[in-house]
């Protein structure tokens, strides 16, 4: 993967008590000599009338609150410069917040987007539009998802890959997967671990009714055989040993979070690609779904040739009761 440079940290709560995210993208930055940029997006609604506005008090408000949230975020960037990191910070009238984040990442070169993710678990997380769901979904660059509080010493971390490729998922994503699992690995003087699940019968390949035994046994033979392959052919070249490769029986929304919780992995990274429409509606996105299930922290990958939707453009303060005004920073 590129080097990692420009490290984004979306603070969601400048005052929270506990900021892991923060923490973990210090050490980050630590290990790759990277610059932390650290961001909020102000999001809060503006309620406001012809009074309001022509009396001066937005641009009062837009000041006042941007300077409140500077200070803020400059307190925290003060206790990482005593830690020797080179630390810049940034605050934006903008939403919706992953927008806010996607925009910012791309005007500061970020080459990654570290974010706490929201806590709760969500039944339907591909149905919902959500901060953390639309971040994986729109940003081009890695993002970390920081789900845990863990210190991440003697770091274990799993590549969950899929040379299946299902669902039109492009090639070269599981080496970009591996190598910058190796990357972070290394990094943070961790161990690698990469997983392959496999669905024995493929669902539909044999009809329910009049399928002897033997045509099952082989069919699923068969399958074991192809996995062990395709796991073996997607590994090579890469230093990882034979006992830290695990093929696993099942859907990956089921069998990595677990073998993730069974191998003590602090840190999983795995691919993704966007979906839109029915399709997304339909089949999902597998990375969001294992996210819900997952307790350790996560590190998603786009494909290389990735674009985003979100524009570059600001959208200005979000108003509310005087939708035809629109500011921007």
């Amino acid at each position: 993967m590129p080097a990692i440079r420009r490290i984004l940290v979306a603070v969601k709560d400048p005052d929270a008590k506990s900021l892991p995210s923060i923490a973990k993208a210090a050490r980050l930055a630590k290990a790759f000599g990277a610059k932390l940029i650290l961001f909020h997006a102000i999001t809060d609604l503006v309620s406001s009338d012809i009074y309001f506005v022509a009396h001066g008090d937005l641009s009062r408000v837009r000041r006042d609150t941007m300077g409140l949230y500077q200070k803020r975020l400059e307190t925290i960037a003060n206790r990482l410069r005593e830690q020797g990191l080179d630390v810049t910070i940034c605050a934006a009238w903008d939403f919706p917040a992953y927008e806010a984040i996607v925009r910012n990442a791309r005007k500061h070169k970020a080459d990654l987007i570290v974010s706490e993710c929201h806590a709760g678990r969500r039944l339907t997380p591909w149905l919902l539009h959500l901060t953390d769901w639309e971040l994986l979904r729109t940003s081009p660059v890695p993002v970390l998802l920081v789900k845990s509080g863990a210190t991440w010493e003697d770091l274990n971390v799993l590549a969950a890959i899929d040379p299946v490729h299902r669902f039109a998922k492009p090639a070269k994503l599981d080496g970009r997967i591996l190598n910058t699992a190796a990357d972070f690995t290394a990094a943070l003087g961790g161990t690698l671990h990469v997983a392959h699940s496999y669905v024995p019968v493929p669902a539909g390949a044999i009809p329910m009714a009049g399928a002897s035994a033997p045509l099952v046994t082989q069919i699923s033979e068969g399958s074991l055989a192809r996995a062990k392959a395709d796991l073996k052919a997607a590994t090579e070249g890469t230093r990882i040993p034979r006992q830290r490769q695990h093929l696993v029986q099942g859907p990956p929304v089921q069998t990595i979070p677990r073998l993730a919780q069974e191998l003590g992995c602090e840190l999983v990274v795995m691919g993704a690609i966007s979906r839109s429409g029915l399709k997304r509606v339909l089949i999902g996105n597998t990375a969001e779904r294992i996210l819900s299930s997952l307790t350790a922290d996560v590190l998603v990958v786009k494909p290389l040739e990735f674009k985003t939707r979100v524009t570059k453009r600001s959208r200005g303060m979000h108003f509310v009761g005087l939708p035809t005004v629109r500011t921007e920073i």
